[in-house]
Order: structure tokens, then sequence, then C-alpha cells
């Protein structure tokens, strides 16, 4: 306390000043106007410039549960897209069974391995969220791969950069398909093989899921033509594809269930049965 005493009587001469000039700049705003409005700025200026940091702060530390939100609203659409006639497209976490055909699971990657050739991921969704083994993966940019197994919480996908991945696929501007593949080389490339040579393909068409899949519904996007070689044996084409997704950085998925799987591979086990 006689510190403080001592720092005032040895700084009154400075302080009474500083008190004068207060009150003497309160008495001049208040009595004018021009003064006052200046005042005000200045301070909305202060005030508004730190309520904005502020502000950029928690945006910043809500981007997680925006993100979240986000990939629901996506894959609401995904899913409505998919129900469609014509579908391009893909859906959430227990919010819209029973919409049409497609059930969509809303997930995350929470492991990635890309740089072996059998590579597979881990999702942070399981049984518990609907997710059974052979639903297909997708995201917004296209096919991710095949759900193999599934605990309560977690599901482990075979990836398309799997040498043991195979999907039926064809070109998008006509029905010719072929079996999808990776040779185990690129993770940004994959193989379509077995597309017969009557068909019309040219670098940069694009290739999507075929008809003849139960697990991903026709149209969802691969990738496009990056070259096209002929097997001199079989006589048919075997197309790179550059793919739309990089494999290397996957975040939010959606896993898609197939109402109507069953009843499919059921019809046509008994169809192979007769025909033994």
């Amino acid at each position: 306390m006689q510190q403080i005493f001592n720092f005032i009587l040895k700084n009154s001469n400075r302080l009474l000043f500083l008190l004068l000039l207060g009150i003497s700049l309160v008495l001049t705003i208040q009595s004018h106007s021009y003064h006052r409005s200046k005042a005000v700025t200045s301070a909305n200026f202060i005030t508004g410039g730190v309520y904005e940091r502020i502000h950029n702060v928690q945006e910043y530390l809500n981007l997680k549960t925006q993100n979240e939100q986000l990939a629901k609203e996506n894959a609401y659409l995904k899913k409505m897209l998919f129900n469609a006639k014509d579908s391009s497209g893909i859906v959430v976490r227990d919010s819209l069974k029973g919409y049409g055909n497609i059930n969509i699971v809303q997930a995350k990657v929470i492991k990635n391995s890309y740089n072996v050739k059998e590579n597979y991921l881990t999702l942070d969704a399981g049984t518990k969220a609907g997710i059974k083994p052979d639903m297909g993966v997708v995201n917004s940019l296209g096919i991710i791969g095949i759900v193999e197994h599934t605990s309560k919480n977690y599901a482990t996908v075979i990836s398309i950069l799997n040498v043991k991945s195979e999907i039926n696929a064809r070109i998008k501007k006509s029905n010719h398909f072929g079996t999808l593949r990776w040779d185990g080389k690129n993770t940004g490339y994959v193989q379509l093989i077995d597309v017969p040579r009557l068909a019309n393909v040219r670098k940069g068409d694009t290739i999507v899921t075929g008809n003849e899949s139960v697990t991903f519904p026709p149209n969802i996007n691969i990738g496009v033509i990056d070259k096209i070689y002929t097997d001199k044996e079989t006589n048919y084409f075997t197309l790179n594809i550059r793919l739309f997704n990089d494999m290397t950085n996957l975040g939010h998925v959606y896993v898609l269930e197939n109402y109507e799987r069953k009843e499919i591979e059921e019809l046509e086990a008994k169809t192979e049965v007769k025909n033994e």
C-alpha cells in the first residue's frame, strides 16, 4: 500500500494532468455533436474489430460441427439423387431409412492405406449405424470401395486400390462395360478390363458404375479414360482410368445399402441352380 501512495505522490502532476485531460475530453464530446459522433464511430470501430476477431475464432472452433452438418445435408441430397431414375449421386446415418431403394449411412475415414498391393480403409461407423459387409462406399467425387468386415462401431473397407477388388463399370456414353481392377502401381489410376473392341472409346470419356452391380447404384462417377490398350491375346480393350478421387486424401464418405439386393441375389441363385 505504501508503494502505491509513493507512486501517486511521485507522479501526482502527471496523474492530475491526465485526469484534467480526460475530463476536458468528456466535456468536449458531450457538448459538441461532431466530436460525439466521431467518438462513437471510433468506439464502434474498435469494438467491431474485437467482435469480428472473436467471431472468427468461434467459427474456427466450430468448423468440425459445421463440416458434420454439411456432410449430413450432402448425404440427404445424394440419397435423393441415387433414388432418382437417372442417378449420379449418393446419404445419412439413420436419418433416411425407408426412402427409395437405397439407404445411405454417413461415416468418416479414420484410417486409410494406399501404398501396398492390398489397401484397406477403416470407418468410424459399424453395425450400430446399419453398416453391413458388401455395402458400397462412395464420397462426393466417386466410388471408394466395398465394406468387408464390421464391428459394432467400426467397419473395414476394401479400397478400389486393392488388387483383389473387382467392380462392374461401364463407359458413360454407351452401355459397354467391363471389370474395374487395380494393377497395384499408381494410386491415381485404375484399369477397366475386358471392354469389347466394338466399343467406341476415346481418351477423356467418363467411366461410371455399371447396371449389373447390386453393390453400387448405376452412374456413380469413377474417372476418365487416360490411355487405351488392346490385349492381343483376347482382343479386348484395357482402359487406364484416371480417378476423380484422390485416394490418398479421404474424409467423409457414404455407405450404400441396396434394399433390393437380397431379393436379386436369391432370384439369381435360383436361376443358376436351375441351369446347372
